[in-house]
């Protein structure tokens, strides 16, 4: 890669840092960047410096171990997380840290993200993961996110933030944009009353979309796009023991689900009432199995915090 190049690579990479900073997705010197420069070489940010405030030559350079080639300062710590998501995905070439709030909340609950909601989720993001907690910065970390990288490109890391993929820099930006604001929505719904889904014929004609927009699905491949779309997904099993489960956005198909657990679908979905414990309660009619009712709940401390605020402003 000519100089050149790089040094244009360095000034988009500090771009990329001030969006992510003036959006709120990293406070002070939080959050990573990295770009694959070639096949052992990788540009990405320093450690303890904002990411609202980079210069090009703050920027370092890595191996593919994560063993710094050059940069006056030290890379950041969590390089071994874009290192193990790169080494896995060969055909990308970028990675973003953060933690925008809104996608960060449902990796803090744990909380799925609901599929067949909003079409441009489906046909940009495809479904999304979350990978177990793990103490960041360390190559036991880096790993937690290996089950899933090869499934999407867009991982909610629990307790901590997300990871986006992409072919450049600015495609592993935006979607970090999409999940948050996507999240944002879906909160914002659930406020309202309900979140409303289409249904699998649906998102079948959305995945189909995909490949003549250059967009691969591994549904696609797998012969997924007749399945229970809408209920299952790809990282319900078969990655451990860590399986989060839906408590506040639950599919209707997971509260009515009468097929007998453990039976599968012809295109290999597993199905029945081991994907969904939610099946076993009864429903508030909101959306929530048996117990509290959330939104209840959200519509109660939303008004106390009214009545404060009013009262503080007389």
């Amino acid at each position: 890669m000519s100089a050149m190049n790089e040094w244009k690579l360095r000034e988009t990479m500090c771009e990329i840092g001030r969006r992510i900073y003036n959006k709120g997705f990293a406070a002070a010197n939080d959050g990573n960047i990295s770009y694959r420069l070639s096949e052992d070489r990788v540009l990405c940010t320093p450690t303890r410096v904002s990411k609202g405030f980079m210069k090009p030559d703050d920027l370092c350079i890595i191996d593919m171990d994560g063993g710094q080639v050059s940069g006056k300062r030290k890379r950041s710590s969590e390089m071994l997380l874009h290192l193990a998501a790169l080494k896995a995905r060969p055909d990308l070439r970028s990675c973003v840290h953060c933690h925008p709030p809104h996608a960060t909340a449902f990796a803090v609950a744990r909380e799925p993200v609901p599929k067949c909601v909003l079409p441009e989720i489906e046909v940009f993001l495809g479904e999304i993961a979350i990978s177990p907690y793990e103490t960041p910065g360390g190559q036991a970390f880096a790993d937690t996110i290996l089950p899933y990288v090869k499934d999407t490109e867009t991982i909610l890391l629990a307790n901590h933030g997300t990871l986006t993929l992409g072919v450049d820099l600015e495609d592993a930006y935006f979607k970090t944009e999409i999940i948050d604001a996507y999240c944002r929505i879906l909160i914002l719904a659930k406020q309202l009353g309900r979140v409303n889904y289409y249904g699998d014929d649906k998102a079948a004609e959305l995945i189909k979309l995909k490949p003549g927009l250059g967009i691969p699905d591994p549904r696609l491949t797998r012969g997924l796009e007749n399945c229970d779309l809408c209920g299952n997904s790809l990282f319900r099993e078969g990655y451990g023991s860590f399986s989060p489960e839906p408590k506040v956005f639950i599919h209707p198909k997971l509260l009515n689900e009468s097929t007998p657990s453990g039976e599968t679908s012809a295109c290999g979905c597993s199905t029945g009432a081991a994907h969904a414990p939610a099946a076993k309660a009864s429903s508030n009619g909101n959306g929530h199995s048996g117990g509290p009712d959330v939104d209840a709940l959200v519509r109660s401390i939303t008004d106390q915090v009214m009545s404060a605020l009013n009262g503080s402003a007389k």
